[in-house]
């Protein structure tokens, strides 16, 4: 017999009735039913119900046993009475009655249970993390999310792409957020840079002819926690291709992603095509370019309603500045008082002097706002955004620049209470038609807006024929994103294969000639030799599995996360080093002053 066990704890069936066995795993839990003691005896693989009888030479060990200790158990398997067999449990017509027990590895006290799902706080956690990993839900979430993999590896290979790796230690990129830098210790005082994303090397593999590459890439960001996005390091579907349109990548990464969700969505319904919408478009509809399409409300520009209105604190803005506009709001069934005013308390809570509204009984408009801009003004607005008996309307006022955001959480926060969003189904979409520029307010000056290597629509042309700083904002460029239930899952391009737009672009956005060689010489020296027009995407897998899992969290689907201050508990990283190693790579600590 196998030293630790001839089946795993998910495997026994009827068929196994009258054999004698062996399984080790870890204890689940010990139930003592008056004298009997029963232990869930768990693994990977699943659970099996272990009975000892206080005339077995096991009884005295299976007395001491403490939940989450390791054993290994003999006995022959029987089948259960009707009355206890458990229909949950795929060994629940089963069950072994202990002869031998020896403990293989014990448990101290645990500073959380594993059994059930009670929350615990994150520093818990993370600082036993390989507890928490034992947990059912996150054991589940964690192979839900290799079969994801394994199946997007499976659809891309499918769709004619090859797998290749790119480097982990390079140099450092713009790619708009902070690199993880690594001291050499050949090169005094030089760093190289964790990569925040391939993206030049990826390039480089389709000037160097691959043709079709993916890869599951680590990205490496020093930035802040948020719930979608890990502190330090995530993960990609990385793509990139090679004499493509945009048409071109978004026909070729449908079907992989519709076909992974449908796959893992448990029978909930996918977007069976992913409509494209303008950036400008989804800011002025949705308020964000990352829209949930589950939510129908579509905002509107009321303007041309409020001005010269007797609304004065809208007519007034609309009269002193032209970029001042009316945002409209529409709320079905959220036509009472009690619903708006609790909006407008919101809105305050946000920081905001409030929230106008207009809400819609018997035949007409009520509120402030409608009393002050009269009944056919009224009238005009409920006409523009379809809206009956029931229903209100909120607006917002200023520059949509200033406001957009704050709308759009308006919109979210009134689909969600009033129940409006189509819960239990994965909407997709394209945004399109991003900005190539914008205008960094900090440091005065054009910027790119999204990504540096992207090629502007227009080409050269559009660039060199831009005069000014809002032509230079005008400017749109083969950049997109693809976004599902309001989680942006990627960011994409069609990429700048000439060297002289990417010169162009780089100078507008303020590098200079030898900053650009200096940082871009790889690249700028490749385009040069003959670079295929090319584009690609790069999905994030984590946030992709935690959609599929049904998660709010990242932390709920990757297995070592950091906690929000970007810090491993579990094995106390980032840590200080030696003086010693310190000398070794020539590098002298300035801490800031306590």
């Amino acid at each position: 017999m196998h030293a630790y066990r001839t089946h795993n704890c998910g495997a026994l069936r009827l068929s196994d009735v009258g054999a004698n066995v062996r399984l080790s795993g870890w204890v689940h839990r010990v139930r003592d039913h008056g004298g009997l003691l029963f232990i869930d005896l768990r693994d990977h693989f699943g659970l099996t119900q272990i009975v000892v009888d206080p005339d077995s030479p096991a009884f005295a060990t299976a007395e001491r046993l403490r939940a989450e200790s390791v054993i290994r158990i003999d006995g022959p398997v029987k089948q259960r009475t009707d009355d206890t067999v458990n229909a949950n449990l795929p060994t629940g017509q089963v069950e072994i009655f202990a002869t031998d027990i020896e403990v293989l590895g014990a448990a101290a006290e645990l500073p959380m249970p594993v059994f059930g799902d009670q929350e615990y706080p994150e520093e818990t956690r993370l600082q036993y993390r390989f507890l928490d990993l034992r947990r059912e839900r996150l054991h589940a979430n964690i192979m839900k999310r290799q079969d994801i993999i394994w199946s997007i590896r499976q659809r891309m290979r499918e769709a004619g792409f090859f797998e290749f790796q790119t480097p982990i230690l390079t140099a450092s990129s713009p790619e708009g957020a902070r690199d993880f830098l690594v001291p050499s210790r050949l090169h005094p005082g030089k760093f190289y840079a964790l990569p925040q994303a391939p993206q030049q090397f990826k390039q480089l593999i389709m000037i160097a002819g691959f043709d079709r590459y993916f890869q599951i890439a680590p990205c490496f960001r020093d930035e802040d926690a948020r719930a979608d996005r890990s502190p330090g390091e995530f993960y990609q579907l990385d793509v990139e291709m090679s004499f493509v349109t945009q048409d071109d990548v978004f026909a070729a990464i449908e079907p992989v992603l519709r076909g992974l969700f449908v796959e893992f969505a448990n029978g909930k319904p996918v977007s069976e095509n992913f409509p494209r919408i303008p950036y400008a478009e989804a800011i002025s509809k949705y308020g964000t370019d990352k829209p949930d399409l589950r939510n129908p409300i579509e905002m509107q520009d009321v303007t041309a309603h409020f001005d010269g209105s007797g609304f004065k604190v809208f007519a007034g803005q609309i009269a002193a500045d032209p970029k001042v506009r009316v945002w409209a709001i529409p709320a079905p069934k959220g036509g009472s008082r009690a619903f708006c005013d609790r909006m407008n308390a919101w809105a305050q809570s946000e920081g905001q002097p409030g929230l106008g509204y207009i809400f819609f009984r018997e035949g007409e408009g009520a509120g402030p706002v409608a009393k002050n801009i009269g009944p056919e003004r009224t009238e005009a607005i409920r006409a523009q955004l379809g809206l009956s008996d029931g229903d209100a309307v909120f607006f917002t006022c200023g520059d949509p620049k200033k406001f957009a955001s704050f709308a759009g959480a308006a919109r979210t926060r009134i689909g969600t209470d009033l129940e409006l969003v189509e819960t239990g189904k994965f909407e997709f979409c394209w945004i399109v038609d991003f900005p190539m520029f914008e205008w960094d307010e900090e440091q005065k000056k054009v910027d790119f807006s999204h990504n540096p290597f992207s090629m502007p629509q227009g080409g050269l042309e559009a660039l060199e024929a831009a005069k000014s700083d809002d032509e230079l904002l005008a400017i749109k460029a083969y950049q997109y994103d693809i976004v599902c239930n309001g989680i942006e899952l990627s960011s994409g391009a069609i990429r700048n294969h000439k060297p002289e737009i990417m010169q162009k672009a780089f100078a507008i956005a303020g590098y200079k000639q030898a900053d650009l060689e200096e940082k871009f010489g790889g690249m700028l020296r490749a385009l040069q030799y003959g670079a295929p027009p090319h584009g690609g995407i790069a999905p994030g897998i984590d946030r992709i599995v935690m959609l599929l899992c049904g998660e709010e969290n990242l932390r709920e689907v990757v297995m070592f996360p950091m906690n929000q201050r970007a810090e491993d508990l579990l094995m106390g990283a980032p840590g200080e080093v030696t003086p010693r190693h310190l000398r070794e790579l020539h590098i002298r600590l300035n801490l800031p002053s306590e």
